[in-house]
């Protein structure tokens, strides 16, 4: 069924009764006040796992006649509002899940007339008094019942995003078009997907649609994924620690400010008491793939300096749109990674929102097709080893290999050239340490602290100097006091590291493992 179909409010109830739930009712406060407006079309595009379906269960169950949800909703937070009882269970519901396929494979005209026949029989069942058989297509069905519609779209963008009926995709677009625009019978369209709407040159078959996207809300951001407010409570009620979910699954950055959590990864690593990558999608990355594997104009590079924590610098990121092809230029890969979820953009900005996703593009460029990405990991794994061994010739050889393959990439006549080279040679160390760049420690900051992820570790504190020699950075860290707040915290023994750059005598190291003393070294 399409019409006034309860599968979804089943799905509404199972969300309430599971045991992480955050309200998200208050979008109907908004969406109410789009009814029977010009501005009722409204299309919601974010990457899979930010909770798309869940919101439109939730506004299915809220809308639809066919149901009587007054005591769920009396317990949300839209209850407080004027507006929640005069659209309470006073709408007609048109549903359409269009990633809903046949079991066996169907060409287009298939695939689009299932669905006309579908609600067509619907509204048959729903109006005996209307004659179908006068009406040619299933917009004048819809107009002869006299009746109005909320339509709720899920996936809107299936065909698009998974590049099937490519020679139909104008003909669907059309199919929305005819359906919906300028239809009196539309109190309200809600449509969401991954992939913004197609444009055409000659304008747009569905430029009625307002939307909102990830480079561009401003008004629905805090409803899809959860936000920092809501996993601090979700923290507390679970008694989790706030910073690891951060630092693992937090990052996605809205136009407003607000940064966002992937919700499924949250639910899982809370149910679970266990921070690690839940991401799945693995059909995304392999498209990335493909995109590292066009590289113009050093993506690739980018990439690095983006696992390596830096943000890069770039204008002008625009929408990576429904059938737009494959992505070719340095502008669009970008867009689609946005798209897709594998980057946030902010303040033209661009990096890698968090530990989940960094992990990701690790395991990416760790391909066979990226072989000098690739011995950048081995080598970082291998310049970890030897600072805990206290290796520091093997320490200084690493740094001297990175630093003349990735000179394009960092220029030591830039006063940030060394750190930039000394965070990719401790690269793989990020799977066992939190690694903070100039934190505020003791009299000043020291340019790394490596804060470890388990009790196996011992906590690291690097000074860098410039011509200075190993013993000057050594002596900061200590003089300086940077080790009092990390004997603090972690009460056991700290490895301080001086590394110095000097032109013409390359890199040098010094690695010291200072005694923790109870009493003594504490603040």
């Amino acid at each position: 069924m399409y019409l006034n179909n309860n599968e979804a409010y089943k799905n509404f109830i199972a969300l309430l009764n599971s045991e992480i739930f955050i309200d998200k009712s208050m979008i109907l406060k908004i969406l109410n006040k789009r009814i029977h407006t010009t501005n009722r079309f409204i299309c919601i595009t974010r990457p899979r796992r930010f909770g798309k379906s869940e919101i439109t269960n939730l506004i299915e169950s809220y809308y639809s006649k066919a149901l009587d949800t007054n005591s769920i909703f009396d317990t949300l937070n839209i209850s407080e509002e004027n507006c929640y009882t005069e659209h309470l269970n006073k709408y007609n519901i048109i549903k359409v899940d269009f990633s809903i396929k046949k079991e066996t494979s169907e060409d287009y005209t298939s695939y689009i007339n299932r669905i006309i026949n579908g609600i067509s029989d619907d509204l048959l069942l729903a109006y005996p008094e209307v004659d179908c058989a006068k009406c040619e297509t299933l917009s004048s069905k819809l107009v002869a019942t006299k009746d109005e519609f909320v339509f709720i779209f899920d996936e809107w963008d299936y065909i698009f995003n998974k590049g099937i009926y490519l020679n139909y995709h104008e003909d669907f677009l059309d199919f929305l078009r005819v359906l919906l625009k300028g239809r009196s019978y539309v109190s309200l369209c809600y449509m969401t997907g991954i992939l913004p709407i197609k444009k055409h040159s000659s304008g747009s078959a569905l430029n009625m649609f307002e939307e909102y996207t990830l480079l561009d809300d401003g008004v629905f951001e805090e409803f899809f994924g959860f936000t920092e407010q809501e996993v601090r409570s979700l923290c507390q009620q679970n008694k989790m620690g706030y910073n690891e979910l951060a630092y693992w699954y937090n990052g996605y950055k809205m136009e407003s400010g607000l940064k966002i959590f992937n919700p499924r990864s949250v639910n899982l690593a809370i149910m679970k008491k266990k921070c690690k990558s839940y991401w799945v999608n693995t059909g995304a990355m392999n498209e990335v793939l493909e995109y590292l594997e066009i590289d113009p104009m050093g993506v690739r590079d980018d990439i690095v300096r983006m696992v390596n924590h830096e943000e890069i610098e770039i204008e002008d990121i625009e929408e990576f749109r429904a059938g737009q092809g494959i992505p070719q230029t340095k502008e669009e890969i970008y867009s689609a990674m946005i798209t897709l979820g594998f980057l946030t953009y902010s303040d033209g900005l661009l990096s890698i929102p968090n530990k989940e996703l960094m992990g990701e593009f690790e395991k990416a460029l760790k391909d066979k097709s990226f072989s000098g990405e690739f011995d950048i990991f081995k080598e970082s794994r291998l310049m970890l080893q030897a600072t805990l061994s206290r290796d520091t010739e093997t320490m200084a050889k690493i740094l001297h290999n990175i630093h003349n393959r990735e000179i394009s990439l960092y220029d030591y006549n830039h006063e940030n050239g060394l750190s930039s080279v000394v965070s990719l040679a401790y690269l793989s160390a990020r799977s066992k340490y939190i690694i903070k760049k100039e934190e505020h420690t003791g009299k000043g900051r020291a340019d790394f602290i490596f804060h470890p992820l388990t009790s196996r570790y011992i906590p690291i504190i690097i000074e860098l100097k410039r011509g200075k020699g190993t013993q000057t950075a050594i002596d900061q860290i200590i003089n300086q006091e940077y080790t009092t707040t990390l004997f603090d915290r972690s009460k056991r023994n700290i490895l301080i590291v001086g590394i110095d750059y000097t032109e013409g005598k390359d890199h040098t190291c010094h690695v010291m493992e200072l005694e923790y003393r109870r009493g003594i070294n504490e603040v």
